[in-house]
């Protein structure tokens, strides 16, 4: 067995309203699922994504498990954008901060950047030309 893709990346959120109003402004599209929690409040939605609906989840804090901070830190994942400065440009005018600044790798097109969401998580944005590569081969000729 191998990793076989991508399937759902959950963050989480102290306020889940707030986090599910806030990412669907930045991304331009509505959860196509939410479930309320124990006091009937939005506990848990879903978004899909991107050129290949990845699922986006976002989770009440009170069930994240042992040991998840509050604090930003760990694993970074980055998402292909296409316009990196205007995307970082958008991500800190809606409040999100500045976590890693714009960087590029090399002289490949490798270029990433990452913010602090209002809400604690690190969201990871990049130019990646690989991506873009590998999604073109897997569209018909």
């Amino acid at each position: 067995m191998s990793l076989r893709g991508f399937a759902t990346l959950n963050i989480w959120a102290d306020d889940v309203p707030a986090a599910v109003a806030w990412y669907a402004e930045f991304l331009g599209v509505d959860a196509y699922f939410t479930r309320p929690g124990p006091d009937g409040r939005t506990a848990y939605a879903e978004f899909r994504i991107g050129d290949h609906a990845d699922e986006l989840g976002i989770i009440d804090r009170s069930f994240a498990p042992p040991g998840a901070s509050a604090e930003p830190g760990g694993a970074v994942m980055h998402w292909h954008v296409d316009d990196l400065d205007a995307t970082v440009e958008r991500l800190l005018s809606m409040g999100a901060k500045e976590y890693q600044p714009i960087t590029p790798h090399g002289d490949s097109g490798f270029i990433t950047a990452a913010v602090i969401d209002p809400f604690g998580n690190v969201l990871g944005v990049m130019n990646n030309p690989h991506y873009l590569e590998v999604l073109a081969s897997l569209r018909p000729a």
